[in-house]
């Protein structure tokens, strides 16, 4: 076990700690003002996090095996695409009071969902705790299957910041380095996404950070991309941790 800390917050990376059913994957415990945040990297876009005894899952997909996992009071879908939105997962991990959050296009698709729009906010209550959910942009600036489309237009899809106590955790979603990233502001922890055709390279990833500012990034969403890219761009820009880990 190792102990960082870094501004003001405490990160504790373990290595295959298992809970109770979970398949011991790697996994970091963030200190917040709120109690410990649990961050526990799945595949590729997918993610749990754990939080006043409560377990939210991010983007789950079926090349995971969620049947080993805790359900969860919380489901945050990103995008319409089958990595994100994947409707086999959601099923696996969803109980009788199971919250789904997703954008507009994502709750015409599953019925229980309850639909964000980019910019839209709500609160809900996790362990007798409030956890605020922002949507936020995430869109292609230039990068589409043909001339004049997108493989993600604007406003279809979310990303997400997430109100811990007083800790801020954005995860990005399905973008490129667009202009709103650098009105977010004020971010502990983020998810930047990076691989083509779809979304950015990591040198381009390294920009969407200069812009965010977090004090600690985890590059994801990076399948056919190397991390360590992403890595090496950022060396030397003070304030920011990149976290690399096993999404694939």
């Amino acid at each position: 076990m190792k102990i960082f800390g870094l501004s003001g917050i405490l990160l504790i990376a373990t290595a295959g700690l298992a809970a109770q059913g979970v398949p011991q994957m790697q996994n970091d415990v963030l200190k917040t003002t709120a109690g410990d945040l649990k961050i526990t990297p799945i595949r590729h876009a997918s993610l749990m996090l754990e939080w006043a005894g409560s377990v939210v899952h991010v983007d789950p997909w079926s090349q995971a095996d969620y049947s080993a996992f805790p359900k969860a009071d919380l489901i945050l879908i990103t995008d319409t695409h089958s990595d994100h939105l994947d409707l086999k997962a959601i099923a696996t991990i969803t109980k009788a009071d199971t919250l789904v959050v997703g954008s507009e296009a994502v709750a015409r698709s599953v019925a229980t969902a309850r639909g964000l729009a980019n910019g839209g906010s709500t609160e809900v209550e996790l362990g007798g705790k409030k956890l605020g959910i922002t949507a936020v942009p995430a869109y292609n600036l230039t990068r589409g299957p043909v001339a004049g489309q997108y493989y993600h237009p604007k406003g279809r899809g979310n990303g997400y910041v997430l109100t811990f106590g007083n800790t801020r955790v954005y995860i990005s979603g399905d973008t490129e380095c667009i202009p709103e990233m650098a009105e977010i502001g004020n971010i502990d922890v983020a998810f930047l996404c990076m691989n083509l055709p779809y979304t950015q390279t990591p040198q381009e990833a390294v920009e969407c950070v200069k812009k965010v500012r977090p004090k600690v990034v985890y590059p994801y969403h990076y399948y056919g991309q190397d991390p360590k890219t992403f890595e090496a761009g950022l060396r030397g820009e003070t304030g920011v941790e990149v976290r690399l880990r096993n999404w694939y």
